[in-house]
């Protein structure tokens, strides 16, 4: 069984995370036959699609149990703590958890729950994946005007496990835009996967907005989709103030991803953060802890 090793903010100790299907991911990310079937059927919406359906019935209902008591997670915190209150398995999946479970930084804080990494600069990103594999926020965005504006900028990617709490957050006030849609597939974002090409980024089905700030600038935030997941579903009102920590929505079942994106000398992460990814290590991040601070 392969891990995936982490640091554990509260402990600084190194932890280990198990990487679900990861021997699946490993033969479809890694071998010639497995990147064959990739591109013909598991990237393809319609395997998304029809494991959303099963999600979304009651027939999903009875997986619930199994799930929580294999990843250890602890409904009291949740508004339902009774796992049999929960209509089908994705009404558990985006579970809203209470406020008081996740207090507000006074700084730029997390939008999600998850394991996060920090770039100070998005020169820095190809130097911690592996080489030949590159990031191209135009491609990303598929807008090259609005790219120009944090090319030279900053990043975190906060990944979202399965068992991991999965609504996000704002992550400073501010006015927020219209949310866009961007078109993809439903790679996995598992760091297995990621490890082989970070171009799944820029290829995955995403949405973002740009939240206008008075203390960080414009913060460009992006919701990314993955296996499994069919939906990036925004709770929030566009083009209105929205408090720090506010929700801003959620993810359907899978793993999933938010990006993060700061323009140039506006923010500096936390130095904890930044040293874990300098040497190769996620941190565990819970939503409304700092990130990050004013420059």
């Amino acid at each position: 069984m392969e891990y995936i090793e982490y640091i554990e903010r509260e402990s600084g100790k190194v932890k280990k995370e198990v990487v679900p299907g990861e021997g699946m991911l490993k033969w479809l990310y890694g071998s010639f036959f497995g990147k064959a079937s990739l591109h013909v059927l598991v990237k393809r919406k319609v395997v998304s699609a029809v494991g959303g359906r099963f999600m979304n019935s009651r027939l999903s209902k009875g997986q619930i149990k199994r799930f929580v008591k294999k990843n250890g997670i602890d409904l009291s915190i949740y508004h339902e703590s009774d796992s049999k209150s929960y209509k089908h398995f994705n009404d558990f999946f985006y579970r809203k958890i209470q406020d008081k479970q996740r207090p507000i930084g006074d700084a730029i804080v997390s939008p999600a729950d998850g394991k996060i990494l920090a770039f100070s600069s998005l020169k820095d990103v190809e130097s911690f994946f592996v080489k030949g594999s590159e990031f191209s926020i135009n491609s990303f965005l598929g807008n090259k005007k609005l790219a120009e504006k944090y090319v030279d900028g900053a990043m975190a990617i906060i990944r979202l496990a399965p068992a991991d709490y999965h609504r996000y957050h704002f992550p400073a006030e501010g006015i927020a835009s219209k949310s866009k849609k961007i078109k993809g597939k439903y790679f996995s974002v598992s760091p297995l996967a990621l490890k082989k090409s970070l171009e799944i980024f820029c290829q995955n089905q995403r949405a973002y907005s740009i939240l206008k700030t008075k203390e960080y600038g414009d913060i460009l935030i992006s919701e990314v989709g993955a296996t499994m997941v069919g939906s990036i579903i925004q709770t929030y009102k566009k083009d209105a103030f929205v408090e720090k920590g506010s929700e801003k929505g959620y993810f359907a079942f899978g793993g999933s991803t938010v990006v993060l994106f700061f323009e140039k000398e506006k923010v500096a992460f936390d130095e904890d953060i930044v040293e874990n990814t300098r040497h190769g290590y996620e941190t565990s991040i819970k939503m409304g802890e700092n990130i990050a601070q004013k420059l």
